[in-house]
């Protein structure tokens, strides 16, 4: 068995039983106990992988999986309790859109593209890992409306229009692909899928792309 295999097989006891001791004695037969007749004893048996029915697991793999299961599932849980657009009255169709996307890019895939004016006059435009962007960034000022989100020169792409500046980075999600002859390409490194944000070419099923009209940007 391959260690990936190895970490599955344990991963399904872990969840499968409460204790380690509800697993030992899951491998316990009757026959076990009738020729033994000492219940503590099978358990070790099991334990050191003379007897047992099934998949040797150590104690100490056992307990540390169920610990990092329950750290994830809390994890989780607070992080639904926490999410930075919770409570917000928005009004704008943008914040709104960032919003219902907010708790699936915590670990999700969405790719925003913005066109407007920075702080300077500039117009700038780009690609912007919004998963990344959660990560690295406190959104409570965009979604209070103190701030607004454009992208930067460490965003996947970032261009512009008045200097004629052109950057594109890969993020821990995506790997920007800047060689194809009828513009960018960004694959995601988890499933390995390209994303052609090209508007003129045909979505996968796999992607669904979605234009949001708002006041206060060019274009998203």
């Amino acid at each position: 068995m391959d260690p990936e295999e190895g970490s599955m097989a344990v991963d399904n006891i872990v969840t499968q039983f409460n204790t380690y001791e509800d697993f030992l004695d899951s491998q316990i037969t009757t026959v076990d106990l009738y020729y033994l007749e000492d219940e503590s004893l099978a358990r070790q048996l099991v334990e050191l992988g003379y007897r047992g029915t099934g998949e040797v697991v150590k104690r100490e793999d056992f307990e540390a999986r169920k610990a990092a299961i329950e750290i994830a599932r809390l994890a989780e849980r607070t992080q639904k309790k926490t999410l930075t657009s919770a409570g917000k009255d928005l009004q704008d169709n943008f914040l709104k859109a960032l919003a219902v996307r907010e708790d699936d890019n915590r670990n999700g895939k969405s790719v925003i593209f913005i066109r407007d004016r920075n702080s300077h006059g500039q117009e700038v435009s780009g690609y912007i890992d919004y998963a990344h962007r959660l990560k690295i960034e406190d959104f409570e000022v965009y979604f209070n409306g103190k701030r607004r989100l454009l992208p930067r020169p460490t965003d996947m792409s970032f261009y512009n229009w008045d200097n004629h500046i052109a950057v594109c980075n890969s993020t821990p999600n995506y790997q920007v692909i800047t060689d194809n002859p009828e513009g960018l390409l960004f694959k995601y490194k988890r499933d390995r899928k390209i994303l052609n944000v090209d508007p003129k070419v045909k979505v996968s099923t796999s992607s669904d792309l979605t234009t949001v009209h708002r006041e206060f940007y060019r274009q998203t």
